[in-house]
């Protein structure tokens, strides 16, 4: 192969750089603009829409706002004319109203909470097994020996058997699976059939200092197309070491003493505790009025235009904080980031696309863009819309899931010119190519992928919307800024939104959707997702 000069090819790997970027694609980005940006975050993100809870005024508001938008836009509304799917909720509210034990009355929220649902029942006891830490292995064994049917059983839920740093069960510094699979004791105390758990540990009260009454804020669930199987399991209630303590008193010893003895005797110290208790608890039910909202974008092609792309992201947020909690008077969780930012993302790269399409540019597949509701609930919008699209699974090429891309988080404050990308090859290699090589013509932004390690201990890639489409082996992309210290927040503001990442994050997307509408081939399912099953 003939040498060419160095200066030579410069100039033809420039021009090779400038020849791969689509002069439409390049003229229709400049839609998505700080000024636009910052106008819909500013709206979103006010506190007239009251944190945008799933369910609550404040949702209802950004919803209907994102429907304007796309109406303006010139989007379809897909749901027999309506831009709204109803989500089918059920508020579940479990609520224990009474906890008497020795003689003392314990205080739900501050002694102790349970999330568990249950049909309404009230326990009458004059004993508690305490069972130590609750595991039963052939070298260990708190259960030996003990029926713990219809008990009442307190069990001290972190850690095992260790002693001088050595645990008892797998004989060196490594934890067993008793201490790291996340419930699998008092999963094998309810197997036992007891009639309540009690679980203790030294997170408890920080917990409930933390998380406040949120933590016992009732669940949205899915309202079933059927009746759900009501829930026979024993409740289990997580309590304070302070209440573990007194329920102890009669031992003569603490929760501290007792988990200190098992670890330097390396031996159980099961046993009955008399004490009169009286536990009555019940959950009560409603019905939730929430919508995915949904904007239509045809494609042009014949043969391509009942393929869709969705562009996705999440409009809810956490709502407004109990009376007496916040910070400096403000108890608005206005969402700035999470996800007032992938929301606006999503109206400006229909705005992008719509204004290509009025040019006689639009896209050859059609684009589904769709706001979700219920994220923060437990990714409820999109689970719904994927059990029940609108447009066939089957004609769904791939998800772009946008999930806060307005803030630097404390890693990457030094360059804030990043993304954290998760799932881009997961299911697809078409897909990931086509990121890398959107990102590497258009963007150049720092493609941090360490959320997308199967062993990533915050397990981001189960956390977002896109999971739900990812699970029906759809190829999904989520773009990410990270955690930072306004994350679930009432400090999340729009005054932190750094708008020329949040534009440029949005590009990124708006590049990659725009080769995956317009190339002749949908990208290939050809990977075996290397994540492991969800929790």
């Amino acid at each position: 192969m003939k040498k060419l000069p160095l200066l030579f090819l410069a100039v033809a790997a420039a021009s090779c750089s400038y020849a791969q970027k689509n002069p439409a694609a390049v003229k229709y980005a400049q839609y998505i603009s700080v000024d636009d940006a910052k106008k819909h975050l500013t709206i979103l993100a006010s506190d007239a829409f009251e944190g945008r809870e799933t369910g609550k005024p404040g949702a209802d508001k950004a919803a209907k706002y994102i429907a304007g938008e796309f109406k303006k836009l010139g989007l379809q509304a897909p749901v027999k004319g309506s831009y709204f799917l109803d989500v089918p909720l059920t508020e579940n509210a479990f609520k224990i109203s009474n906890f008497t034990a020795g003689g003392q009355t314990f205080t739900n929220g501050k002694d102790f909470y349970s999330v568990t649902p249950a049909p309404a029942k009230t326990i009458n006891a004059n004993e508690i097994v305490f069972v130590g830490y609750g595991i039963s292995d052939e070298k260990y064994d708190d259960l030996k020996g003990i029926d713990i049917t219809g008990k009442v059983v307190l069990v001290i839920n972190e850690g095992e058997p260790t002693k001088a740093g050595v645990s008892l069960l797998t004989g060196t510094a490594t934890k067993s699976q008793w201490s790291i699979s996340r419930g699998k004791r008092t999963q094998f105390l309810q197997s036992k059939n007891p009639a309540l758990i009690l679980s203790t540990s030294s997170l408890i009260a920080g917990n409930i200092q933390r998380f406040g009454s949120s933590i016992m804020a009732p669940r949205l669930t899915i309202k079933a197309d059927q009746a759900a199987p009501v829930n026979t399991k024993p409740v289990i209630v997580s309590i304070t070491a302070d209440m573990a303590n007194q329920l102890l008193k009669n031992t003569g010893k603490t929760y501290t003493q007792l988990k200190a003895e098992i670890d330097s005797t390396s031996a159980p110290k099961t046993q009955t505790i008399k004490t009169d208790i009286n536990v009555s608890y019940a959950t009560e039910n409603k019905d939730v009025k929430a919508v995915d909202v949904l904007g239509f974008l045809p494609g042009s092609d014949p043969k391509l235009k009942n393929e869709v792309l969705v562009i996705s992201a999440h409009y809810d947020h956490i709502g407004i904080e109990p009376e007496g909690q916040g910070k400096n008077g403000d108890r608005i969780n206005n969402g700035a980031d999470d996800d007032g930012s992938g929301t606006t993302g999503v109206l400006e790269i229909a705005r992008a696309f719509t204004m290509a399409k009025k040019a006689g540019k639009g896209p050859k597949r059609s684009i589904l863009f769709l706001g979700n509701v219920g994220e923060e609930k437990g990714l409820l919008g999109s689970e719904y819309y994927s059990d029940h699209p609108v447009f066939p699974l089957a004609n769904t090429i791939t998800d772009l899931n946008i999930d806060m891309i307005g803030r630097v988080d404390p890693a990457h404050k030094d360059n804030p010119n990043y993304c954290y990308l998760i799932g881009s090859d997961k299911l697809s290699t078409t897909l990931h190519k086509i990121s890398e090589q959107a990102n590497a013509t258009y963007t150049n932004l720092t493609i941090d992928y360490k959320y997308n390690d199967p062993n990533d201990p915050e397990r981001i890639y189960y956390r977002s919307d896109h999971y739900n489409f990812a699970k029906h082996n759809i190829p999904i992309i989520f773009y990410f800024n990270g955690v930072h210290e306004d994350y679930h927040g009432v400090d999340d503001e729009v005054e932190k939104i750094d708008f020329p990442m949040l534009v440029k994050r949005a590009q990124l997307v708006y590049y990659t959707a725009w080769e995956l509408a317009n190339r002749a081939e949908r990208p290939v399912v050809d990977v075996k997702n290397d994540m492991p099953a969800d929790k």
